[in-house]
């Protein structure tokens, strides 16, 4: 959910997609080399065409540098004090360069790749890259044509999800299937992946994946990497049209601004954003009574008046869950009354200590509001029967109704 509340907040660029500006005070300064050839398949030329000017503004907004080059040989003699991040847009290297790039790998490099730059039908002929850098061995089947796809996180607490949801939309791409299974390999640490929802994935019956397990994003725990199996955007390929963007994911791109920065110093994302929670049944915003800080302040629901009282952010702890802290005292969180699990247990601050009732699940909808679920009880965050100002929320059984149904932002 953090990552979601910061993307709402971020502004269009001039290709119309969010480029998260936030971390530029806080992260610190550092090259990306960009690699691309631009010169195959025009879903992949559109990916780069969009990239390097999205990278060149997230740069930027960000405090680092970015400069994108179609020379490959660079990479024969490349040191990490010459560029901290290396990126491969649309496809990999070949001879000497390969040779080079492992060499800046192992002596402290970085990399993010896209998509392309993981394929192969014949992993052996580059082994290092293929079967122990990136893990994954040969390609073996794609869905088609491109579309979206639900991916579950897999791991909220590495830098580059920390601003992510339980579950998000990601941009239209088409998506690979490898010949190795990740999750065997004690290296490969899996941070997103396909959510059984997604399924049947793809719009060609012959090209569908109908069940089974995809990884999506991951990192290799012996190198500075990720990968990120997105960057093919859907075309009109008679007209050479672009009908979607690989930008317009705004969790996505969150992910994609905190690898980088992870990458290129080891930088944490900056705290997620403070946000309003209206609830979808009656319009309410949840709402510390009287603009109390202190311990056992009532939770209510209460007319949207754009105070900090109203104000809240999620921070990830573990395993998927957040805690909910309060703008006007963030040691404060919510807290369900005396550790209950009952059915109407009352919702007020208290200092966070750990307690699993003071830890929720944020699992967002289609509808882009979110259900907020206790850690220790398993039920959800309910604004009660009415649509009166000072009612105090509570925890209920978990139902999927508008009363537990909480628009971020």
């Amino acid at each position: 959910m953090a990552r979601k509340l910061l993307a709402l907040l971020a502004l269009l660029a001039a290709t119309l997609v969010p480029v998260s500006g936030t971390h530029a005070a806080k992260a610190a300064s550092f090259k990306v080399l960009g690699f691309y050839y631009g010169t195959n398949d025009l879903a992949h030329i559109s990916f780069v065409k969009e990239a390097n000017p999205w990278l060149a503004r997230a740069a930027q907004e960000n405090g680092f540098t970015y400069e994108a080059t179609t020379d490959w040989n660079r990479l024969v003699g490349l040191t990490p004090a010459q560029a901290q991040v290396v990126i491969f847009l649309d496809d990999l290297p070949n001879g000497a360069q390969r040779a080079g790039f492992q060499r800046y790998i192992e002596a402290g490099g970085a990399w993010l790749g896209f998509h392309v730059s993981a394929f192969t039908q014949n992993a052996d002929e580059w082994p290092w890259y293929h079967n122990t850098f990136l893990g994954k061995g040969n390609f073996v089947s794609n869905t088609w044509g491109p579309t979206t796809a639900t991916l579950k996180v897999e791991t909220r607490t590495h830098p580059s999800t920390l601003r992510l949801p339980e579950r998000f939309t990601s941009s239209v791409s088409e998506w690979y299937s490898w010949s190795r299974d990740l999750r065997t390999n004690p290296d490969i640490q899996i941070l997103a992946s396909v959510d059984p929802s997604s399924f049947p994935l793809g719009t060609d019956p012959n090209q569908q994946w109908r069940s089974g397990y995809y990884p999506i994003m991951w990192t290799n725990r012996n190198f500075k990497m990720i990968y990120a199996n997105f960057g093919h955007n859907a075309m009109d390929y008679a007209n050479n049209r672009p009908l979607s963007s690989t930008f317009a994911s705004p969790d996505q791109n969150n992910f994609l601004i905190d690898s980088l920065l992870w990458l290129g110093g080891g930088s944490q994302p900056p705290q997620p954003e403070w946000t309003t929670l209206v609830n979808k049944g009656n319009g309410k915003c949840v709402d510390a009574r009287s603009a109390g800080a202190g311990n056992g302040t009532v939770i209510q629901q209460y007319t949207c008046n754009s105070t900090t009282a109203q104000n809240f952010r999620a921070v990830a702890t573990s395993d998927g869950y957040s805690r909910v802290e309060y703008r006007n005292n963030p040691a404060k969180v919510l807290d369900v009354s005396d550790v209950s699990t009952a059915d109407g247990a009352g919702i007020h601050l208290w200092d966070y200590v750990g307690g699993a009732n003071q830890q929720w699940r944020v699992t967002t909808g289609a509808d882009g509001y979110s259900a907020l679920t206790a850690r220790h009880s398993g039920k959800c965050l309910s604004a009660p029967a009415g649509t009166g100002d000072g009612v105090q929320l509570v925890q209920a059984t978990c139902t999927g109704s508008a009363a537990q149904s909480f628009r971020l932002g």
